[in-house]
């Protein structure tokens, strides 16, 4: 599972390079997810504007990436495409997770 992270002053922003986080990808992107947030800051943004694709299984490993965070820090996510929202709002995941549209403006690349 290809993921990128960049610290972005005192925010992490992890980037999925994925179309689908699915059951065959799932314990992939939680391993990685651990890997990459192991440089402890408060706030964790999870930038999925490429995953146009997200089933149980990938739900669950948001979740799990969210709790390996701990109490003290917080996993927010960006971007997330119509059919990946969809999930989230019927499953009520919704409410559990802070969901900017995009990346919020300070976190972007400046040129």
């Amino acid at each position: 599972m290809e993921l990128m992270a960049e610290q972005r002053g005192d925010v992490l922003v992890i980037s999925t390079f994925h179309d689908r986080i699915d059951a065959a990808g799932a314990i992939q992107f939680k391993d990685r997810m651990r890997e990459l947030t192991q440089t402890i800051t408060k706030r964790v943004i999870l930038d999925m504007s490429r995953v146009n694709f997200l089933d149980s299984s990938g739900l669950g490993a948001v979740v799990a990436a969210m709790k390996a965070l701990g109490p003290d820090r917080k996993l927010e996510l960006s971007g997330l495409t119509p059919t990946v929202q969809k999930v989230f709002r019927l499953t009520r995941m919704d409410s559990v997770f802070t969901i900017h549209e995009s990346l919020p403006d300070e976190m972007r690349h400046a040129g």
